[in-house]
């Protein structure tokens, strides 16, 4: 369901939310993984808001050798409108996006502080040369509940390996920023299209320009005091006999908002990937520990959960 979307489940939870859920007492969502070979509860994920923005420049594309000098090129206004959006150190630059963040709790300061999550492995293993933070709980508060931008594409640009001196007439651009609590996608997408129309504006390129948002989903966070991830907490202990990671995920899992706020009933996210499982990408896993442990670990989670 979630790699097409999910067509359809957000209209079915509220159809069936009256029959279905109704003698439903907690959520449980099973797709998420753990920062490290500590076992894990994630307690609150990121939205999400998926932007296009086009610029067209002719009515098809044009040779360099002609036209070069003396059109507004369409990817060159392009590529100044993304250089707008962020700085070099993933500093999100549009008016007011940060107003909406909560501020950070002690108590939130103290789970971070706790959590098990070595970047210098994760560096090693991915390439990566530096972060841009330095420390273990800047890392984990800037990967998770601060916003980020990332632009993610070009589609029209010429992009095969060789030369080709075209000028396309018509680019996309494609980025998108991570939402936190409080954040509105209505409110982002209105400040992400008024500061591109100002920056095109004074820009002062006579090219036509469309925004759009194909992303628009909430984030989500829970209370890791209530009953269930007590019980969640005391499972983990039992069977894997450590203290459990308390998580906020980088990523976007619509459906915990959408359970939420439909049914009404406390959502609760206990993956059993490994940090090193590679969701989404080449030779996806899942270690056999983990499946074995994990089968043990939910069948604590009902027995803890009828003691509450």
């Amino acid at each position: 369901m979630e790699e097409v979307g999910s067509t359809g489940l957000f209209d079915l939870v509220e159809e069936k939310n009256s029959t279905f859920f109704a003698d439903v007492n907690y959520i449980i969502v099973t797709d998420t993984a753990w920062l490290s070979n500590r076992p894990g509860i994630t307690y609150g994920t990121r939205g999400n808001c998926y932007f296009f923005v086009e610029v067209e420049c002719s009515k098809q594309d044009l040779h360099s050798g002609s036209f070069g000098g003396i059109i507004h090129e369409a990817t060159n206004d392009l590529i100044f409108l993304l250089s707008t959006l962020v700085n070099s150190s993933g500093h999100i630059l549009i008016p007011g996006i940060y107003e909406a963040v909560a501020p950070l709790t002690e108590k939130e300061k103290g789970i971070y502080e706790k959590t098990e999550y070595n970047f210098e492995k994760i560096k090693a293993k991915f390439g990566i040369k530096n972060f841009t933070y330095n420390t273990k709980e800047e890392i984990l508060m800037h990967r998770s509940r601060y916003p980020s931008l990332s632009i993610h594409g070009i589609e029209g640009a010429f992009s095969a390996s060789g030369t080709k001196t075209v000028i396309p007439a018509k680019v996309t651009g494609k980025f998108s920023i991570r939402l936190v609590p409080n954040m509105e996608p209505t409110v982002v997408i209105k400040q992400v299209t008024e500061h591109l129309k100002k920056k095109f504006a004074e820009w002062k390129s006579p090219n036509h320009i469309e925004i759009s948002a194909v992303i628009a989903s909430k984030p989500w966070i829970s209370d890791t005091d209530e009953p269930l991830y007590l019980a969640g907490r005391k499972a983990i202990k039992r069977v894997f006999q450590v203290e459990a990671d308390l998580i906020r995920t980088g990523g976007t899992i619509p459906i915990g908002s959408h359970f939420q706020e439909i049914t009404g009933k406390r959502i609760m996210f206990l993956g059993i990937g490994g940090p090193d499982d590679a969701p989404h990408g080449q030779n996806e896993k899942i270690n056999r520990f983990n499946f074995i442990e994990g089968t043990k670990l939910y069948a604590a989670l009902l027995q803890e959960l009828a003691s509450f």
